[in-house]
């Protein structure tokens, strides 16, 4: 892969902007073109795969700098975008007098690999923003629908769903990027908002199209970056990125989950047990824990597999469970130094003396959540209190339910 050579290329920050609400997106996009005068917009667009071609456009504030084709790689489209999108950052920088490249994303590409991407290519991702209609974010979270469906699956073996495409572009970005009041778009109520808030609260959360709201204190650009107005969407996509801490925010073992919250209709339970579920039991309650909630993530200890942590990832309807790795309560001394410090630092912070970094950890958030009625339905699926004292050797015996689901 091309990078560029820092001893003649300038340096050219890197602000990505994704999501698939599109209009809140070019909103955006368009805010930061008006609010870093110079700026340019570097767009991949997918739609064209299928006559095995990205189209990709290059633009500024006054409209299309340069287009061009980049050739499908292994017929797939995002792949082509991987290939073409760092040399074409590289030719950026080497013509100099860009103070900032724009990479905005297509529909349903996600920023966590677009970002490594260019971290990888020796740029420096400044921000990640993901823009919403906050109208629209219930409808999307609840949409089982395939991409393919509507026309937004990058590839051909692309198998995701809108509602766990949407929920991980969100959930990745430090930035949101709220577009309310869209052409066509329904109003945005206290509900909608409270459950953005809720999904992501960490996450610093800007309008477009408006100044920055009294008493806000935004970061200041990078000094080499000249900031018209008082833009706080230009001022926090330059506030800095980290790649790698956004990526051990996402893994489910040191995953930043979402609080207790409960507010304007919406809820979230943080549920937290140091007993193992059992096998049958949380399997056959699969489909009305998946359904409790409009989103629901987080780690799971399975009796018969005390060795793998295992991810909980609901939306839309659907569930994703998938082994994350061991524990780090089942490897040797030895392997701990093959760990990342931020995994063994949430651990350590988890920790219990019996059983080490096993547990559940599960959190549901939603409008209109039933607490009481989920945690008697968690708290059925664990082992009883027979069960538990007949301990992992009786344990191993259960009847393995969810081989199957994990393709064992």
């Amino acid at each position: 892969m091309s990078r560029p050579d820092d001893r003649h290329a300038p340096a050219l920050p890197v602000v990505i902007v994704g999501g698939l609400h599109a209009d809140a997106r070019r909103a955006a996009v368009a805010r930061l073109l008006a609010d870093v005068p110079g700026s340019v917009v570097l767009h991949h667009d997918l739609a064209t795969a299928a006559a095995g071609t990205v189209v990709r456009t290059v633009r500024d504030a006054t409209g299309v700098l340069d287009a061009g084709e980049a050739p499908l790689v292994n017929d797939c489209a995002c792949c082509a975008l991987r290939e073409d999108l760092v040399p074409e950052l590289v030719r950026l920088a080497e013509a100099g007098g860009t103070p900032l490249a724009v990479v905005e994303l297509w529909d349903s590409v996600e920023p966590k690999a677009m970002a490594e991407v260019v971290t990888a290519g020796g740029f420096t991702v400044t921000g990640v923003i993901t823009a919403v209609d906050p109208a629209l974010v219930l409808p999307y979270l609840g949409n089982g629908d395939d991409l393919a469906e509507g026309g937004l699956a990058a590839a051909a073996t692309d198998q995701r769903t809108v509602a766990d495409t949407f929920a991980r572009q969100l959930e990745y970005a430090s930035v949101l990027a709220l577009a309310e009041s869209l052409p066509g778009s329904p109003e945005a109520d206290d509900e909608d908002r409270e459950l953005l808030t809720q999904l992501h609260p960490t996450a610093r959360r800007v309008p477009v199209g408006h100044g920055d709201p009294a008493g806000t204190t935004a970061p200041a650009p990078a000094p080499s970056v000249s900031v018209s107005g008082s833009s706080e969407l230009a001022r926090a996509a330059l506030a800095g990125f980290d790649v790698e801490a956004a990526a051990a925010a996402q893994h489910p073992a040191c995953a930043l989950l979402p609080a207790e919250a409960d507010a304007h209709g919406v809820a979230t339970l943080v549920w937290h047990r140091r007993r193992p579920f059992h096998p049958e039991r949380l399997y056959a309650a699969l489909e009305d824990l998946t359904c409790a909630a409009a989103r629901s993530r987080g780690r799971f200890w399975l009796a018969g597999k005390g060795d793998t942590l295992l991810h909980w990832d609901a939306a839309g309807g659907a569930l994703c469970v998938e082994s994350a790795g061991p524990w780090l309560a089942s490897l040797p001394d030895a392997a701990w130094e093959l760990v990342p410090p931020v995994r063994r630092a949430a651990a350590a912070l988890d920790w219990h003396p019996e059983h080490g970094d096993r547990c559940q950890h599960l959190v549901f958030t939603s409008p209109g959540l039933d607490r009481g009625g989920l945690e008697r339905l968690l708290e059925s699926c664990l082992l009883t209190d027979a069960e538990y004292a007949a301990g992992q050797a009786a344990w191993e015996r259960l009847p393995p339910a969810f081989d199957t689901l994990l393709e064992v």
